[in-house]
């Protein structure tokens, strides 16, 4: 009698023959391709059939995937690839430059799986992993290759391709497969490798590329500059505003000529009203530079929004002496004279002569700025038509007339 729940011996025996029976015909198949996948390796050439065969066994069962031996044929077969490719380019024979950076790039993904798994802990716990120091030699060999081929598609405008390389070769920092190389620590070329992957991130526009290693990047003192901006950016594409601020606030702080943070962290305080920052910030940025057109025009604008006409017209007319092309002083000018006329045309009959004349003083600005801006339509248009039509100029206020209706 048999106790419940206890399977008949019979029954066991039979199952484990079954089971066996199944997996019989997988193992022969396995040491079938093996060998195959070994005599084309043997042969010194089809080595892409021997890769071949290995990719269609982990691809035909999931079980293979945790077998060691066909990774390594893998591997293998890869590896010979890549030292038949460039034995050629050392002999200055044809092949394919693009290739030789794949196939490094494919031996990386094969034995930093085939450790994933070399690794696994045995059943009583320890972790012996038999492939390790021999891989990580010889792909520190040839690790460079990843930093070369990187470079190679960011030439060639193929950024994500390009960022993939990079990404490879910098991660082998925490891949415990390489443990023993501690490349933050002894690689020069890991902030080199980090500053360019923020540089394809940025052409991408992906903020994740931008950010994945940016602070790496920032060891690489000739670049930081741009790989701040690169951050800037990839904080305003995410509306992360409060990160956008901080990163052009240091931006600034460390660049304060570079082009990019000083004119939007003014915008930003322009368009916020918040004056006293912007007018502070102007004023650290010519203390750095006095003789900065930006800052000085950043300056102008700052005084015209706070209502410093005059002292922002001075300003608008010395950049004018320095730089008669710089189209927005123009209509800085011209814009500060216009504010003048406001208060005054509260008794406008009172004060028409002095208003004329300022309606006067301002023309010329705005027909200028035209003539510099043609497409700025919208900002020197209305005050031409206010010109023309408070200083009695028919012909030219049937001109702006027509251009504004249409």
């Amino acid at each position: 009698m048999c106790l419940r729940g206890r399977i008949p011996a019979q029954l066991s025996f039979m199952l484990v023959l079954v089971s066996f029976l199944t997996y019989t015909p997988c193992l022969r198949a396995q040491k079938k391709e093996l060998a195959q996948a070994r005599s084309y390796i043997k042969s010194g050439k089809n080595f892409d059939k021997a890769e071949r065969l290995m990719n269609e066994l982990l691809a035909k069962d999931a079980a293979n995937r945790q077998n060691l031996k066909i990774h390594e044929m893998l591997y293998l077969a890869v590896r010979k690839q890549y030292e038949a490719g460039n034995e050629k380019l050392y002999l200055k024979q044809k092949f394919d430059t693009a290739m030789l950076f794949n196939l490094t790039k494919r031996m990386f993904n094969i034995c930093q799986r085939l450790d994933s798994i070399d690794a696994q802990p045995d059943k009583k716990g320890r972790v012996r992993p038999e492939y390790r120091k021999k891989h990580a030699r010889e792909l520190d060999e040839v690790r460079q290759n990843l930093y070369l081929g990187g470079r190679f598609f960011l030439a060639k405008s193929c950024y994500q391709v390009a960022f993939n390389y990079f990404d490879t070769y910098l991660d082998c920092a925490r891949q415990p497969l390489f443990t023993d190389y501690r490349y933050l620590q002894n690689d020069s070329l890991m902030k080199h490798a980090a500053y360019w992957s923020t540089y394809t991130g940025f052409k991408e526009q992906l903020p994740e590329h931008i950010l994945k290693y940016a602070q790496l990047a920032l060891q690489d003192t000739v670049n930081a500059q741009f790989t701040l901006q690169y951050m800037a950016e990839a904080y305003r594409m995410n509306n992360n505003d409060s990160l956008y601020v901080q990163t052009l606030t240091e931006g600034f702080r460390r660049f304060p000529e570079h082009v990019y943070f000083y004119p939007r962290l003014l915008d930003l305080y322009n368009s916020r009203e918040q004056y006293a920052q912007a007018l502070e910030l102007s004023e650290e940025a010519l203390s750095h530079n006095p003789e900065n057109e930006l800052f000085i025009f950043g300056k102008s604008t700052v005084l015209l929004n706070m209502g410093y006409n005059k002292e922002s017209l001075a300003l608008s007319d010395s950049l004018i002496s320095r730089n008669a092309d710089m189209s927005e002083p123009y209509f800085n000018a011209a814009t500060a004279i216009l504010n003048q006329i406001v208060p005054l045309e509260n008794n406008s009959r009172k004060n028409r002569k002095e208003i004329n004349n300022l309606y006067r003083k301002a023309r010329p600005y705005m027909e200028h700025y035209r003539t510099l801006a043609p497409k700025k339509q919208d900002k020197w248009a209305p005050a031409l038509y206010k010109i023309y039509l408070n200083l009695n100029m028919g012909k030219q206020f049937d001109e702006i007339d027509k251009l504004l209706k249409k």
